[in-house]
């Protein structure tokens, strides 16, 4: 479960996607604090993932080979093989003009509350529900499974933590640098999310299999 866990929370934190809206963020009017809102909300999303499938299992991971752990392990497979398809179906894409999305126009005018649900918009939902259906083996007994949960949820956020972090202590630096690393990510987007697509669905698709079988 804990690899797992690391190779999904890893995936989710390096996203393209979310990382460029979240620095667009912080460069607009009251960016910091809309910057912080964000990294709640996304945060809380993952908290409340979790908690509803702790609650499902009682934070008893269920018998190996029984309905509830076949189930769970058939839904990461399914995402880890959709993650293939995908990869493969964006690289196969001829390369398309970058339009921004038509949100980032008013992203100056945008409430804390429209920040809050950008985050559960630009959420990577398949990464999201591996990571649901992986947290079904924790056993909350267990002082390491609540330290792998918790550790999963910190590093799924990593990088809008690290950003948020430097925009408060050095803004002026920040936002130039910020601005670039946007712009490499905007470059190289279409990249980026097809290795992170192709490299977690081979480990979603080979570990589910492996449990399956074994």
């Amino acid at each position: 479960m804990v690899v797992d866990l690391v190779v999904i929370g890893t995936a989710i934190t390096l996203g393209p996607l979310h990382n460029s809206g979240f620095i667009l963020l912080l460069a607009s009017r009251r960016g910091v604090r809309k910057g912080l809102t964000f990294l709640l909300s996304w945060l809380a999303n993952l908290v409340v993932v979790i908690a509803c499938v702790v609650l499902l299992t009682g934070g008893t991971p269920p018998v190996h080979h029984s309905t509830p752990s076949t189930a769970a392990v058939a839904a990461k497979l399914a995402i880890g093989v959709g993650l293939l398809l995908f990869g493969v179906h964006r690289y196969r894409q001829p390369p398309r003009p970058r339009r921004p999305p038509a949100w980032t126009a008013r992203i100056d005018d945008a409430s804390l509350g429209t920040t809050a649900a950008l985050a559960w918009l630009l959420q990577p939902w398949a990464l999201v529900g591996a990571g649901a259906a992986t947290a079904v083996d924790a056993d909350l007994s267990s002082l390491s499974d609540w330290l792998a949960l918790t550790a999963y949820c910190l590093l799924a956020t990593l990088s809008l933590l690290v950003m948020e972090l430097y925009a408060v202590r050095a803004p002026g630096p920040a936002q130039a640098r910020l601005n670039a690393l946007r712009s490499r990510l905007e470059d190289h987007q279409d990249q980026l999310i097809v290795a992170l697509s192709l490299l977690v669905g081979l480990w979603l698709t080979g570990s589910s299999t492996y449990t399956l079988v074994a």
